[in-house]
């Protein structure tokens, strides 16, 4: 058949043609395992033409590996996906077609994650290349998965759609898509750690050095840790304490951005060289200022007040420790060893399913709070209330923050004891999810309840809670 020439159509774009064989080879690597080989051969034929390095078409070549041939590419990784807007409003073809490639490789690499058996080899070059695709979206590596939840499991391809407004458009920004990309990868993930032969890759010092602590693979190792001994067991907690410890770190840092109390200028200020108020002594011995002999003769020295004012208050962390809440008993433990150091804070931690266990002992160490914990079973929050009730002994002095997704079993009784705290003074704060990703269910029933309560279910980012929390105890 001739072929038929549309009157008014454009003429075709070359670049346009070539960007769009980049992204139907990748949808057909995504979906399809067997290579299409007029796809493969072409985008091989557009790699080439436009200087980049073949081996960004080769599915078992990490990022990492084509980024250490080729270092002048790691810049254009970073932000990769999340491209500013060109400021004259026009598109640059050419650079839109060597974005393709690069977008590609990533997107490949991190959402075609094969079948069968995974080595710590294969995991550990997972973990690097969704560092990148995180680098790609303008985040930091592991930021993304720091919140994962595995809600979807391993399977099902790709969470996003590489081009966004179609093959016609411009190279999308998938920066805005982060809320469904991160628990995505955290899926994933979750995903490839269940298909590793995790005890025998413990049970080798030179394999479990390989692997990166995530949250999927504590996950798993707090589930596992009871069949575990010797080597096995001693790695598993080196890899729980390194992730403790890199978490701590975040959190302490938003926890210390606040001050304190309020000062207390009742207290005289320690008079010590790093409270000198240099400014103000300058400024109230200015009648002192010699000028002949240049010099300012100091009266009097001042000082900064540093005291404040603290009431002691009790914090109760109360945490659904079933499958579903590993993320936020990971967070919410570790933050309540946070508060613990805290000065005039006295902090108390249940973790419950159908039954409850009082942690408080181990609440200022989230590793070894962690190792006692069992996860998974049902729930039964009236068990965890009968340990939290007796705490409350100055109700104005006292916060309960609740983490769990209130799918509970006795649902009219525990929520009538939760109301009985809120009503005796407490501060109680409700929490859904603790998470880096914000994404959690929570039972509707009870998210209303709360509601009219006053006393709103908090869902989101960690940052959330720690700002509630700051709020009511500094």
């Amino acid at each position: 058949m001739s072929e038929q020439i549309i009157e008014g159509a454009p003429a075709p774009d070359a670049e346009e043609n070539r960007r769009q064989v980049l992204y139907w080879r990748l949808l057909a690597r995504l979906f399809d395992p067997e290579e299409q080989a007029g796809l493969e051969s072409a985008s091989l034929a557009v790699v080439e033409d436009i200087g980049l390095p073949s081996a960004l078409l080769d599915q078992g070549a990490s990022v990492d590996s084509v980024v250490q041939r080729h270092p002048e590419l790691a810049a254009e990784f970073d932000g990769l996906m999340a491209p500013e807007p060109d400021e004259d409003g026009g598109r640059d073809r050419a650079a839109e077609v060597r974005r393709a490639a690069l977008v590609s490789k990533v997107l490949l690499n991190v959402f075609a994650t094969g079948s069968g058996t995974v080595t710590a080899e294969q995991l550990a070059r997972w973990q690097s290349d969704a560092g990148w695709l995180e680098r790609a979206l303008g985040c930091r590596p592991g930021e993304l998965r720091g919140g994962r939840g595995g809600a979807n499991g391993a399977g099902g391809g790709p969470g996003v759609s590489p081009t966004g407004t179609g093959f016609g458009g411009p190279t999308p920004d998938l920066s805005r898509l982060i809320p469904e990309i991160g628990p995505e990868l955290g899926a994933l993930e979750a995903g490839l750690v269940k298909r590793m032969h995790l005890r025998e890759v413990l049970a080798d010092p030179a394999l479990a050095s390989r692997l990166t602590p995530s949250m999927s693979l504590i996950e798993q190792l707090l589930r596992d840790k009871d069949n575990l001994s010797g080597v096995a067991l001693a790695n598993a907690k080196s890899l729980i304490r390194r992730y403790v410890d890199e978490v701590a770190q975040v959190l302490r840092t938003q926890v210390e951005k606040a001050t304190v109390g309020d000062i207390d200028r009742s207290v005289p200020p320690k008079r010590v060289f790093r409270n000198l108020d240099l400014d103000r002594t300058i400024w109230k011995n200015l009648t002192n200022w010699d000028p002949e002999g240049e010099r300012l003769y100091v009266d009097r020295l001042y000082y900064r007040h540093t005291s404040r004012k603290t009431t002691p208050q009790r914090l109760i962390v109360v945490v659904d420790q079933s499958g579903s809440m590993v993320d936020s008993m990971v967070n919410c433990t570790i933050l309540a060893s946070i508060f613990a150091g805290l000065p005039k804070v006295d902090v108390h931690l249940i973790a419950y399913d159908t039954q409850a266990l009082d942690l408080t002992p181990w609440a200022h160490d989230p590793f070894e709070t962690l190792l006692r914990t069992k996860l998974g079973g049902g729930t039964d929050g009236t068990v965890a209330m009968s340990l939290a009730q007796p705490k409350i002994a100055e109700p104005r002095n006292t916060v309960v923050v609740w983490i769990s997704d209130f799918y509970e079993w006795r649902t009219d009784e525990l929520f009538e004891s939760m109301a009985a705290v809120h009503r005796s003074g407490a501060k109680f704060i409700p929490v859904g999810s603790v998470t880096s990703s914000g994404r959690g269910s929570v039972n509707p029933w009870f998210r209303e309840k709360f509601k009219d309560l006053g006393t709103p279910v908090i869902s989101g980012h960690i940052k959330k809670l720690v700002h509630e929390l700051k709020t009511f105890l500094t």
